[in-house]
């Protein structure tokens, strides 16, 4: 990654003008667990921190992940989001996987869509993860957002076998500095509109089931305390819960199982 350019892209382009800094490192743990760190310091707001390497990436539910450097985009966001009802903190991971896919639709030139709650997917496979996490520390709340997205991993180098990564998937445009940049703009764009609105999320409900490939999805949903749900995924509601028949379900690890008749 070219960390001068996305620097001065910071000061130079208005549509970045929204992020007060960007660092880039060789290698770290965790650009979240960094980030949530940084959170404690006076003035720390709208921060990006990319790493070209993460030795121990995180996903949800403490999943660990390790990726030959400067394979992946592994970039963290610190916003804080004065007045918001906490209720609705949830709704900035799903923000930011709206911004992923279009990001992804408009720059690499892929048809991405959003798994339910926080995967990016082509063609049923995952291509980008998000983790956001509260961040203690501050009048205000803090949340630091996680991106993980696979940009030239090759077969033998994914995670798992159901990811895939944007060579693979035939991206035409796979220079991580280009796609940080848009990634950025549009999380920008959302976030900005999202704060005007009065962090109402009518409108980023409306855009989530818009790019939701979960919706119409018959759906195997592993909820905490390791029950079980099965049926097919009706909607999104407009707290960012997924509708499996009659049940609203907040937090679940989900596998498309078939597409709904």
């Amino acid at each position: 990654m070219d960390a001068e350019q996305l620097q001065r892209s910071v000061v130079e382009s208005p549509e970045l003008a929204f992020f007060s800094g960007v660092d880039v490192v060789e290698s770290t743990g965790s650009t979240n667990t960094d980030l949530i760190a940084r959170a404690a310091e006076p003035g720390a707001d709208h921060v990006v921190l990319l790493a070209e390497t993460q030795l121990h990436g995180r996903g949800r539910h403490a999943r660990t992940w390790v990726s030959p450097p400067r394979s992946q985009i592994a970039m963290s966001l610190l916003v804080r989001l004065p007045g918001v009802d906490p209720a609705a903190l949830a709704w900035l991971s799903l923000l930011t996987g709206i911004a992923v896919v279009d990001a992804l639709r408009t720059t690499a030139g892929v048809v991405a869509d959003l798994k339910w709650p926080n995967d990016v997917l082509i063609d049923d496979r995952k291509v980008a993860g998000i983790l956001a996490e509260v961040a203690t520390g501050g009048a205000e709340p803090a949340v630091v957002v996680g991106i993980g997205l696979n940009v030239s991993l090759t077969d033998s180098e994914l995670p798992v076998p159901y990811a895939t990564s944007l060579i693979l998937a035939g991206a035409k445009e796979t220079d991580r500095t280009v796609l940080v940049r848009s990634l950025l703009a549009e999380f920008a764009r959302r976030f900005t509109a999202w704060r005007d609105a009065g962090w109402a999320t009518n409108d980023l409900a409306a855009a989530y089931r818009e790019r939701c490939a979960t919706i119409g999805m018959l759906v195997r949903a592993e909820l905490p305390g390791g029950q079980r749900l099965t049926g097919i995924a009706e909607d999104i509601d407009d707290a960012g819960r997924l509708i499996i028949g009659d049940q609203a379900v907040s937090a679940a690890d989900v596998t498309h199982v078939r597409a709904a008749r």
